[in-house]
């Protein structure tokens, strides 16, 4: 056979076979949104369809016998009617595992949990099938993240409502009391009043604190300060509570190191902790904070107090917004702020807030990044 008659049939073939693949992609097109077993079918028959063209194709050109013709269509139409009984079988078994599969993904899109399909489907599935039991964790994680915030939310409610109430039921007392002239000592009324304002105030701006915690409004102004600055001033601004009670304010063990911070929001941080301590330890106790460094370049600044420990099962919630345990660790007429707004501003600034039981009491370790020099 010349090489000229070879170009030729190639041209027959790949005509032939281009028509039956033209009028393939049409037919595509129009079932594109059917079933994947009708799409799967139509590739089969294309296939075929292509081969048989091409090959009639050739047959008509090249003037072959009768016989010879009917030969060769009956071997493609053999071989069409396999092609599509295994496309047929072929795509009813890839629709199942997707029917399967589609299932298991409405589940957990209900509210439940993603479980997937018993029997293996393909490599796509199968890879589909782990992005949805990824996601759907992700989910659960979430469900009980929002449902545990729900929870902490109403009890803040709840016991902002009553820390509220309180006092604002003695200031009315009080100011009808004066108003009638029935105050004995009006000037301790007046301070009384004063003192109930300044718990209100502080409420109202640890409230106001949270809110911007939470909405991820809280404005950060970092400027370069040493721990034992930054100690010193969280010191200096309990001492006096500290004279009150009769506890022991110990600071011995702060080792000068480099933090880029909030001041501000970090003394805050260091007062919450001092100032819960204070309250807690007894008469003739000691609160002990330190600075020391970390792993991984961190910085541990710390609060001992001498509380007597808190059940381990209530560790894991001591930070939470509104949290109080079986005994409140915030001041009197606190709502559960204080710890909160320590987690919150902590991290804010890309660090981490933990507490653990000691001997004899807790410590409450603030773990902040250490500057670079």
């Amino acid at each position: 056979m010349q090489e000229q008659d070879i170009v030729l049939i190639a041209l027959y073939a790949l005509g032939g076979a281009a028509a039956a693949g033209a009028l393939g992609a049409a037919v595509l097109r129009v079932v594109r949104h059917r079933s994947t077993a009708v799409s799967l079918a139509v590739v089969a028959a294309v296939s075929v369809l292509a081969m048989l063209a091409g090959t009639l194709t050739v047959a008509w050109a090249m003037f072959l016998s009768r016989h010879d013709l009917v030969v060769v269509t009956t071997v493609v139409a053999m071989a069409a009617a396999v092609s599509f009984a295994v496309a047929l079988v072929l795509g009813r078994w890839v629709v199942a595992r997707s029917t399967a599969l589609t299932l298991a993904a409405r589940s957990f899109g209900d509210g439940g949990s993603f479980a997937a399909p018993e029997r293996a489907g393909t490599a796509e599935l199968e890879a589909l099938s782990r992005e949805l039991a990824a996601t759907s964790a992700k989910l659960n994680e979430s469900r009980e993240r929002e449902r545990a915030l729900e929870s902490s939310r109403r009890e803040l409610v709840a016991w902002i409502s009553h820390d509220l109430r309180t006092p604002l039921a003695g200031l009315r007392a009080m100011a009808e009391a004066l108003e009638d002239g029935v105050a004995a000592d009006p000037e301790r009324y007046f301070r009384q009043i004063r003192a109930e304002t300044e718990r209100l105030n502080t409420m109202v701006g640890d409230l106001f604190e949270l809110s911007r915690i939470h909405a991820g409004t809280l404005s950060l102004t970092r400027t370069r300060i040493s721990t034992y600055d930054l100690v010193g001033d969280a010191l200096a601004g309990v001492e006096a509570l500290a004279r009150q009670r009769g506890v022991r304010l110990v600071g011995d063990r702060v080792v000068p190191a480099p933090i880029e911070v909030d001041g501000r929001e970090m003394t805050r941080v260091l007062s919450n902790l001092l100032t819960n301590a204070l309250h807690r330890t007894p008469a003739d106790g000691t609160v002990a904070i330190a600075a020391e460094p970390g792993e991984d370049g961190t910085v541990v600044v710390s609060v001992t107090d001498g509380c007597g420990g808190i059940r381990e099962q209530d560790l894991p919630r001591v930070f939470d917004t509104g949290w109080r345990g079986t005994e409140a660790r915030t001041p009197p007429g606190g709502a559960g702020l204080g710890l909160a707004i320590v987690r919150g501003i902590v991290e804010a600034h890309a660090g981490r807030a933990g507490v653990r039981n000691v001997a004899g009491g807790c410590r409450f370790e603030v773990t902040l990044p250490r500057a670079h020099a």
